[in-house]
């Protein structure tokens, strides 16, 4: 198979989160890939992820927007989208509380929810809007390349309902569902959205699961795999689902869990 399939020569990557973890993995990935890259990121501090990506070759700009302020995201993102195209875009961004639920606070929930939900509808509609707009129909059975890649970043929350993590389960499996609906209402104009579902990734934000020595090996021993997965791991699944090779995937969340679910 031609690996012209898989490359984004030509293409610019929006993808949010991109300072450390997955999200700086796929913003790599993207890049050696052959993707120009914009990150989204609520501080200027993507200094080193920013290098990597220039790096590879490919230019790499950055927008300052806080996903916890919807209000304030919209009228920057706006300016970015009126000077350039977007043919890929990864909601990578979020945020984890973990409390009792009958502890935790509303301001806590809707938090969560915002970050993890809203922004992720709102980027979405934005960036939908712009790659609607290069909408085409196939002739005779022939279909034009895709106009445009969405990716959202699920979890085995969209699938489980996990321990003391209300607010993020009800964000991630409300994710998985606007997935399959926007892909419905999309797909016929040549817009594929799908989603990547990581299993358990070695990051910040699971180090105090890792650092608790049981926990950690329970987790572990029900990884068909053997093994915690890296930033790395989801790489491959981001750029299949960002290229040619995938315009007639849409609707489908991909699990990248070392087979967990299948456990």
């Amino acid at each position: 198979m031609s690996t012209e399939l898989f490359s984004l020569t030509g293409r610019t990557a929006l993808v949010t989160g991109a300072r450390t973890g997955i999200g700086r993995a796929l913003a790599i990935g993207l890049a050696k890939a052959g993707a120009d890259l914009v990150l989204l990121s609520r501080t200027q501090d993507v200094d080193g992820v920013a290098a990597e990506v220039a790096a590879t070759g490919r230019k790499v700009d950055l927008v300052v927007a806080d996903l916890a302020r919807p209000d304030k995201v919209e009228p920057e993102l706006s300016r970015l989208l009126a000077e350039r195209q977007i043919d890929v875009l990864v909601n990578n961004a979020g945020i984890v509380h973990r409390e009792h639920a009958t502890e935790v606070e509303l301001g806590d929930w809707r938090r969560v929810l915002t970050v993890n939900l809203e922004s992720v509808f709102l980027l979405c509609q934005l960036v939908g809007r712009q790659m609607l707009v290069r909408r085409h129909s196939g002739v005779n059975d022939h279909p034009l390349p895709s106009n445009g890649k969405i990716i959202n970043i699920a979890s085995l929350l969209s699938f489980q309902g996990g321990i003391m993590l209300p607010a993020c389960t009800a964000s991630k499996s409300a994710v998985a569902g606007l997935t399959r609906s926007l892909a419905n209402e999309w797909g016929p104009h040549g817009v594929q959205v799908n989603a990547i579902a990581p299993g358990h990734i070695a990051t910040r934000s699971t180090a105090p699961i890792r650092a608790d020595g049981d926990r950690e090996a329970a987790i572990r021993s029900r990884i068909p795999a053997g093994r915690w997965g890296r930033p790395d791991d989801l790489v491959g699944a981001a750029i299949f689902l960002s290229s040619r090779a995938s315009d007639y995937v849409s609707g489908h969340v991909l699990v990248v869990d070392g087979g967990w679910l299948a456990r």
